[in-house]
């Protein structure tokens, strides 16, 4: 399984502690690395190759003269690719396939990490991140008992606490959770709030309730509606609350849609608010829809992109979701649910399984948090966290999420200097979002009208289909309410300068001028 040396009399001549071994990876399987017996060796030059592998994929998804993503269709990924084949087989493949189809996957893939990937908030690259992610595959531990995660379990205490504190809570008995993704955690949201009001459900099921109501603006997240979905509330039982120009929830129709669905004889229950939305990034006008649900017994959330370090944030929530994965640049997943009350999530959704969960074990089983989720395997999501907070401080996130306002702000200014480009609303970004559109120039010429908005919806997709086939940049594009198509920038990459936003607007108008 070794490739041989130059000559056997060169080799016995050679110090034996200065030779260096190279695998042939053509002829090695799996089924010779550890933990088979002599594995070491093999192991380790198999892991250094893979690790190669990622390296040089991270030096060229921080290059900005590298493509975005070499994009193919699914049925050419699905026919195979150049000796890149997703076709799985009984018999086991060689090593040397193996190193292969990782570089492969890499590179039909896209750079989220690029500097010039804007199409989701979850984008760039964080090196220590990475690290934490990694050290927490090799520990490929679960986090439901202190027994098998002990370091992770008291670090998730740690950073729980830290978040209670920047919330605003102080001192409270507060709790929470890291889960997989904000969805999840909004579910969390609603799933507490009705066992709060209505413990019974947990026994007896929706049967026992009366009619209840959800209130989300309508610049919410979709997650809420999947919600109640999922727990058998219903998606016509969440009321969407009118917004203003911005985006905000207008409290006055909150208030009305509360009084509206009493006269009905129905139990408003939940208000969802938003610390940053996800198109527009609007911030809730939160103080007052606290004084709201607390004049009518609402359990309110706040789904939170950005935290008081900056804008500041109500301690007034019942419950929050942070995403960290988001402006944060945790790699992804990392969600936290966040709850005022101690013991609550135990209480909803404790079944105290006697092979995990045994009360008279030697430590303290309040550390064994696998009762209080709704998962039985939960992957460790805390560890990157906790490493990058040490690595840059508080003061560092802060830093890292006002280069990414500061481009926002730079993309705003530069949209109003140029006459092929306007905006969705003008106004300055609250958050790092900016909504605009790029007006061709034979669109110029047709006046405002049914017409034009036409023309204009079809705009963005065309330019982005372009752009995905050249594979320079990426941006996301979506219609809004009565808004046409439009693109959205968001940042929250630490690797983007102002010279890719002004490549970005070129590019833009490279690809839709002729359109």
């Amino acid at each position: 399984h070794i490739s041989s040396f130059q000559g056997e009399s060169e080799e016995k001549e050679k110090d034996t502690n200065s030779e260096i071994l190279v695998a042939n990876f053509s002829n090695i399987y799996a089924s010779d690395l550890l933990p088979t017996r002599n594995g070491e060796e093999l192991t380790d030059q198999f892991l250094l190759e893979v690790v190669e592998i990622l390296l040089n994929y991270i030096k060229k998804a921080y290059d900005g003269k590298s493509k975005v993503l070499d994009f193919h269709h699914p049925h050419q990924l699905l026919e195979g690719l150049e000796g890149f084949s997703l076709e799985l087989h009984d018999q086991p493949e060689p090593l040397e396939q193996i190193l292969v189809d990782c570089r492969d996957t890499l590179k039909y893939g896209v750079k989220t990490g690029h500097p010039r990937y804007f199409n989701q908030l979850s984008s760039g690259l964080d090196i220590v991140g990475l690290a934490g992610e990694w050290l927490s595959a090799t520990a490929n531990t679960n986090m439901f008992t202190y027994e098998i995660a002990p370091v992770f379990v008291v670090m998730e205490e740690i950073l729980l606490k830290k978040m209670h504190e920047m919330v605003g809570w102080g001192e409270m008995e507060a709790d929470g959770i890291f889960s997989p993704g904000g969805t999840i955690s909004n579910l969390y949201s609603v799933l507490v709030a009705r066992y709060k009001r209505f413990p019974e459900i947990k026994t007896k099921g929706m049967a026992a309730l009366p009619h209840i109501a959800l209130f989300v603006s309508e610049h919410s997240h979709y997650s809420v509606k999947k919600a109640a979905a999922v727990l058998g509330i219903g998606t016509d039982n969440v009321i969407a609350v009118k917004c203003d120009e911005r985006g905000k929830m207008i409290p006055s129709d909150l208030e009305a849609k509360i009084l509206k669905v009493k006269r009905q004889g129905h139990i408003p229950l939940y208000v969802s608010a938003t610390a940053g939305t996800t198109v527009y990034g609007a911030f809730d006008p939160l103080d007052n829809i606290a004084d709201i649900c607390e004049k009518y017994g609402l359990w309110m959330h706040v789904d939170v992109m950005l935290f008081r370090t900056i804008f500041g944030l109500s301690p007034r929530a019942n419950s929050v979701t942070w995403n960290p994965h988001k402006l944060m640049g945790v790699p992804l997943q990392c969600s936290a649910f966040l709850v005022c009350e101690k013991g609550l999530l135990q209480a909803c959704n404790q079944m105290c399984a006697g092979y995990l969960f045994q009360p008279d074990k030697q430590y303290d089983t309040t550390y064994d948090t696998g009762d209080k989720t709704i998962q039985c395997g939960r992957h460790v999501d805390v560890f990157k966290l906790w490493l990058m907070w040490k690595a840059k401080g508080t003061r560092g996130f802060e830093i890292l999420i006002n280069k990414s306002l500061e481009l926002a702000e730079y993309l705003y200014k530069k949209l109003n200097s140029r006459e092929n480009f306007e905006l969705v609303f003008d106004a300055e970004p609250e958050l790092t979002n900016v909504c605009f559109w790029y007006i061709p120039p034979n669109l110029r010429r047709i006046p405002n009208g049914p017409e034009r908005e036409k023309l204009l919806h079809q705009v963005a997709p065309k330019i982005k289909a372009r752009m995905i086939e050249e594979g320079m940049t990426m941006v996301s594009y979506q219609p809004h309410g009565d808004k046409v198509n439009f693109f959205r920038m968001v940042f929250s990459n630490p690797a983007t300068r102002k010279s890719d936003v002004d490549f970005l607007l070129e590019e833009i108008e490279r690809l839709g001028k002729d359109l």
